[in-house]
């Protein structure tokens, strides 16, 4: 730099093919000045912000996306006041049937929101204790934004563990009031409810932020780099010559004590570790040389085979009956959270010895361990020693044996009945009674049966249904090897450099995100071949947990995964796995760096400005295409709150509430120009905030009609529109009539469709209208 210059010199381009360079130096003064974070930034109005704080924003996002209700039930049971008939009456509460959906909605997210939060207080407090509160939160010199949630709602960035702590206190203030609006005699409006619920959503982004960043910075997993390794993934990868440790669940620490104990004790070509559900995607983060079983769908069919010589569960998308499941095939359990102790005996400051005495002659019938280092030893030495014993378990089963317990199938169709999915359970059965196997195959392959266990649990012939899937998956094995990306973590600051314009201004048509757990309605291949339809198109997919996994376990005609064919990078045709559950926080997160890195909106207490820039400008959309849990709910509550729309497939439709636009209302659609002043006329773009398809074709319309964005260029808008017609004809053979109202002036028609399109216009009576320089749903800034 020159002197007293701020801005360095430009040198020529050919400046570094000049030789004999020197270099001189002045004095070297030490630069005391205050770090640049500490410096005086520019803060917002929300720091901190509590549910009416950012209130007014959630009545404009309500506004223009009403909830739209449809409820399962008119009853409301909660209180002893009832039950209550809400059917155009009110409850005894005073309560009427919206206000009890919306409260439903809250209690729904508060419930998803405590799920997340608990398991990142437990996993920060843990990883304190392992490597201390002064421990840096650092992602190398590809990620100065670390924690973009933290930043815009706590107005600091976190530098060590210990710091992270005060978001936490924070978010756990704001879950405790949320959940007391849910309250008899509390909260009386549904769209204070809806409110209060996008404000759980928030508070479950900001827990999922703290669970990631204190495992990524304290176990070293993956800091963002794209290129992770790819991760062994299905029931056939799973070596069953080896004693196996079945990890189940979401939090890591058990799973990373297992890890270091069998690298402290030179154990890992010796014992086979794998998971189940976001536990084994964490793993997989932590170590290579884990195993992925599969999504949550995997879950009975596994521990029905017996492979798994201990099983190890922490929290979150366990099945309750783990226990009992474990039991019959003679595997030994292990509980690790207080979240889910299964009434085991608490032998966490027990000798090893003694636990593995006990357990091993029956004594109990698994044990409650509350140190993940301990966890590690005693899981290992009860594989080590169970695995001989177990060895005829593990072997494939007689085919004999299938077909006489099929016989026993009376045809009497209530496993049909109970099926969440109606699937064909009886037929398929029947046919494997008489010796024909390719029915059972079918709905075991891709998930299509999730093994749920209902059509079991009523069958009057006590046919053991899952026994009978679990087996004759079993015999193809070798089919069931596939590969993932090991989940990479945060999106770095350089990519959303390199992205930022072509997202906002539509040269890259969209970022996809397929989130969410397994139960589809034909199967996982519905979701990996929706991903693989926009990856072919351009856009950006991001994924996580289960999704991750439905979508490796689709192999192209060339026996390849979508994940050895695209790259791990954020960028056009990009396929990127963030990680687990809480990895999710990173999908808000890439969209919030977009605002504060491409378009330099400060962060700090500037939620609402963030989010209407997001709502606007960022072509994002979510999926969440199986059923929709409790910590689904929240997340999608927490996206749509940052202006991000969801589709839900059928199963998320349950609920009983979506947020649809009115593309009809165009008084809704109107814009302020922040830069000219003036209103400009809108389009329903997103067009809804929460919406449910009944099909993988409509879904995939309508994630493509979600990503168009106000701020499209003439070029992006030419290009979006070209995907959703082209969609919209190659699932549905016609032109969407609603395309007009995308259309803002001739530039914007995609020169494939130009004749039809133009058709179209004219049969609406379209005009051209006034592009918008600066769109908010905001209010113009008061005059001084």
């Amino acid at each position: 730099m020159t002197p007293n210059s701020t801005k360095p010199k430009e040198f020529k381009d050919d400046f570094w093919k000049a030789k004999d360079i020197k270099f001189s130096f002045g004095e070297i003064i030490e630069d005391n000045s205050p770090a640049s974070e500490d410096k005086e930034t520019f803060v917002g109005p929300t720091l901190k912000p509590s549910a009416t704080d950012l209130r007014s924003w959630d009545m404009k996002l309500l506004e223009r996306y009403p909830p739209f209700y449809a409820p399962f039930c008119d009853m409301c049971c909660l209180c002893t006041y009832g039950k209550c008939d809400l059917t155009g009456k009110k409850g005894a509460c005073g309560i009427d049937i919206e206000a009890q959906q919306g409260r439903f909605a809250l209690l729904t997210c508060c419930i998803g929101a405590a799920a997340h939060s608990a398991h990142s207080r437990h996993l920060l407090e843990y990883l304190i204790h392992k490597v201390g509160p002064d421990h840096p939160v650092d992602f190398g010199n590809n990620i100065d934004i670390e924690a973009p949630i933290i930043r815009t709602l706590i107005g600091k960035a976190p530098k060590t563990l210990g710091d992270i702590r005060e978001a936490m206190s924070y978010m756990e203030e704001e879950n405790l009031h949320l959940l007391s609006a849910c309250h008899t005699g509390q909260e009386g409006n549904h769209l204070d409810f809806e409110s209060k619920a996008f404000h759980a959503g928030l508070m479950d982004h900001i827990g999922m932020e703290i669970g990631d960043i204190s495992q990524i910075a304290a176990l070293n997993l993956p800091k963002g780099e794209p290129d992770t390794s790819l991760i062994e993934l299905g029931i056939g990868s799973i070596d069953r010559d080896k004693p196996v440790i079945l990890c189940i669940g979401h939090n890591v620490a058990p799973g990373s004590g297992i890890v270091d104990y069998l690298e402290d004790n030179d154990l890992e070509d010796d014992v086979e570790i794998c998971g189940i559900c976001c536990a084994a995607i964490d793993i997989t983060r932590y170590s290579n040389r884990a195993k992925v079983v599969g999504p949550i769908s995997k879950q009975l069919k596994f521990l029905r085979s017996g492979v798994a010589d201990v099983v190890v569960v922490d929290e979150q998308c366990i099945r309750s009956d783990v226990l009992e499941e474990a039991q019959k095939t003679g595997t030994a359990l292990i509980a690790t959270t207080d979240k889910m102790c299964l009434g085991l005996p608490d032998r966490t400051n027990d000798e090893v010895d003694s636990i593995l005495a006990d357990i091993l002659n029956k004594r109990i019938e698994g044990a409650l361990i509350l140190d993940p280092e301990k966890v590690g030893e005693v899981a290992t030495k009860l594989s080590l020693s169970l695995s001989k014993s177990r060895k005829s378990i593990k072997t494939l089963p007689d085919m004999d044996e299938i077909q006489e317990e099929a016989s026993k199938c009376t045809q009497c169709e209530w496993c049909v009945r109970v099926c969440p999915n109606n699937l064909p359970i009886m037929d398929a059965v029947s046919s494997a009674g008489k010796g024909d196997l390719d029915a059972v195959e079918s709905l075991y392959n891709n998930d299509i049966c999730y093994t749920c266990g209902r059509c079991e649990q009523e069958c009057p012939e006590d046919i053991k249904i899952m026994d009978l899937m679990s087996k004759v998956g079993e015999n193809n094995l070798k089919s069931q090897k596939f590969n993932i990306r090991a989940g990479r973590g945060p999106i770095q600051d350089v990519e959303v450099r390199r992205v930022g314009a072509p997202i906002v201004l539509g040269d890259i048509p969209g970022v996809i995100a397929f989130v969410g757990c397994t139960n589809y309605p034909n199967g996982g291949e519905e979701v990996a071949k929706m991903a693989e339809e926009f990856l072919k198109r351009n856009y950006i997919v991001v994924t996580s947990g289960c999704g991750a996994m439905s979508i490796g376990e689709y192999k192209d005609e060339e026996g390849k995964t979508l994940y050895e064919k695209y790259s791990g990078d954020f960028d056009a045709r990009g396929l990127v796995n963030l990680g687990s559950c809480v990895s999710n926080s990173h999908i808000s997160g890439v969209a919030i760096k977009i605002a504060n890195i491409f378009a330099k909106k400060p962060l700090e207490g500037n939620f609402e400005v963030i989010a209407d820039y997001i709502l606007n400008r960022v072509g994002a959309c979510g999926v969440a295409w199986g059923p929709y849990s409790q910590k689904a709910a929240a997340i999608a509550a927490g996206v749509n709150r940052w202006g991000i729309p969801v589709v839900l497939g059928p199963h998320g439709s349950k609920y009983r509430r979506l947020y649809l636009g009115r593309p009809d209302k165009e008084d809704v659609w109107n814009l302020n120009d922040m830069r000219t002043g003036k209103v400009i006329k809108g389009e329903p773009a997103p067009e809804h905030l929460l919406f449910a398809a009944e099909n993988r074709e409509e879904a995939t319309v309508a994630i493509a009609k979600n990503c168009l964005r106000p701020t499209d260029t003439n070029k992006g808008r030419q290009i979006k529109l070209n995907h959703y017609i082209d969609l919209n004809k190659k699932y549905f053979g016609v032109i969407p009539e609603d395309v007009y109202k995308y259309i803002r002036t001739d530039k914007d028609i995609p020169i494939t469709y130009k004749n039809d399109v133009k058709e179209i216009l004219e049969r609406n009576n379209w005009e051209p209208r006034e592009l918008v320089m600066e769109p908010s749903i905001l209010d113009f800034p008061e005059e001084e």
